[in-house]
């Protein structure tokens, strides 16, 4: 790491690079009453793999093999065919959108087979939701790679981003006529870090260099897919469709305010895990001296940006190469240092005040926002509502402010399949009985609804 990489970070701390300490921004001056505006978008997501069932044919069911079989999806939710009977009860609770995603080992079994049952499957799904009023908002990627892709390399193959373009197209030319709103990717940068960072999930690399070029790939992948949903729509004559990805945010802060090198980290992986991405996309490049220097074929190809918000962390220096000047967490030994609230069953702080601040903070890019996820692991409900309600005042505050947001979308519609997690954290606003595959309606889903249905915010 030379001295000009150096000056740069330092320069970081500075000025903040666009990040300056959001964190200690607090909600004052709450509007008493807040009206969302109509049109707003409520509802709930999920993705396929964590609520489908049998999801055989892609690289995460061939990981879990190898893991404890309470780690394994399974039949996870049943949700393959039990979704007319879910979107019955969302229906139920107001929800006027639901975010799903389309499991591309579905789709493309083998390299250029397509399964036309698994796309009249996903178009029966679009048209249960049309016909209850909710808006589909449909993720074509969320972690998950066909087997044979994943045994050509992956993301990591340069063969990827058109095999992915590719099959975007197919979606899109099948089922594009009931579809707005369409998410790309969710949480490449997420996807980029667990994968090829630090390797706690498949392929389970840790290498910085294979990371950047995987990093790169989806960048190029999103934009591949962004030209081909526009250029369907257009042959069709259908409406102009909003095309974005769901980026996950964390609030980052150093482990010690008094030191600089903590400051430096936290300034960095902010950047590089919550705006890099995007500004990419924004912009068509992106550069760091001596570390990466990202060119794509076009800009502006996002029009909307989708947000996962869960919580923050706390970071320490640890080096000044890469990846260590991204900093080590040290959220669970952060201690009285840095007081903290209150923690999920997953061990994750609830800090409503970050909502506000990323919406205030992704303004800059001018374009709409969705909340994309945003939810609470835990057994007791009455802390779900109290997440909710708290993480509304937020949002409420930054839209009274001006911040462009077109909808919230709790996470999770289901008690699902957490990953690595496997089934213990519950996120669901509906209990999911895993034995009987039996549904209960929670009570902070109704007090949800009550929100969703008078459209006002009583703060």
């Amino acid at each position: 790491m030379n001295f000009k990489i150096i000056f740069i970070l330092f320069f970081f701390v500075l000025i903040g690079s666009g990040c300056a300490s959001t964190h200690q921004m607090i909600l004052e001056a709450s509007p008493h009453e807040f009206t969302f505006p109509k049109g707003f978008l409520w509802g709930s997501a999920t993705s396929a793999h964590q609520v489908e069932g049998n999801n055989t044919n892609n690289d995460w069911w061939a990981w879990e093999q190898t893991r404890p079989l309470d780690e394994r999806s399974g039949q996870a939710d049943d949700e393959w065919d039990r979704f007319e009977e879910d979107f019955k009860l969302a229906q139920e609770l107001g929800h006027t959108a639901h975010r799903f995603s389309i499991e591309w080992s579905r789709i493309e079994p083998q390299e250029g087979r397509w399964d036309s049952k698994a796309l009249d499957h996903y178009a029966q799904v679009i048209r249960s939701l049309r016909s209850k009023g909710m808006e589909p908002i449909v993720t074509l990627n969320h972690f998950t790679i066909p087997l044979w892709l994943a045994r050509q390399g992956g993301w990591y193959s340069d063969k990827t981003p058109p095999l992915f373009a590719r099959y975007v197209e197919k979606v899109t030319e099948t089922l594009g006529g009931n579809v707005h709103y369409w998410m790309t990717l969710n949480e490449p940068s997420v996807y980029t870090y667990k994968s090829y960072l630090v390797g706690e999930w498949p392929p389970q690399v840790k290498s910085p260099e294979k990371g950047l070029k995987v990093f790169k790939n989806l960048l190029l992948g999103h934009v591949l897919a962004y030209e081909k949903i526009k250029k369907v729509y257009l042959q069709k004559g259908w409406r102009e469709p909003m095309v974005g990805i769901a980026q996950n945010v964390l609030i980052f802060r150093a482990c010690s305010d008094t030191s600089l090198r903590d400051r430096i980290a936290a300034r960095f992986r902010h950047w590089m895990f919550n705006h890099l991405f995007v500004q990419a996309l924004v912009r068509g490049k992106a550069y760091c001296m001596g570390v990466f220097s990202i060119h794509l074929p076009r800009a502006k190809t996002l029009d909307f940006i989708g947000l996962n918000y869960y919580t923050r962390d706390f970071v320490r220096h640890n080096g000044f190469g890469f990846p260590g000047i991204l900093g080590q967490a040290c959220t669970e030994t952060v201690g009285e240092e840095q007081p903290t609230g209150k923690n999920n069953a997953r061990s994750w702080e609830v800090y409503p005040k970050g909502l506000y601040t990323f919406l205030k903070d992704f303004s800059r890019y001018k374009l709409p926002l969705l909340v994309s996820e945003n939810g609470i692991a835990t057994d007791d409900d009455s802390q779900r509502t109290e997440f909710m309600v708290e993480h509304l005042d937020a949002m409420a505050l930054a839209m009274k402010e001006g911040s462009p947001v077109i909808g919230y979308l709790y996470w999770s519609f289901l008690d699902n399949y957490e990953w690595v997690e496997g089934f213990g954290p519950r996120f669901g606003l509906i209990a999911v009985n895993y034995k009987t595959q039996e549904r209960t309606i929670r009570e902070s889903a109704r007090k949800y609804e009550k929100i969703i249905r008078s459209g006002k915010l009583y703060l």
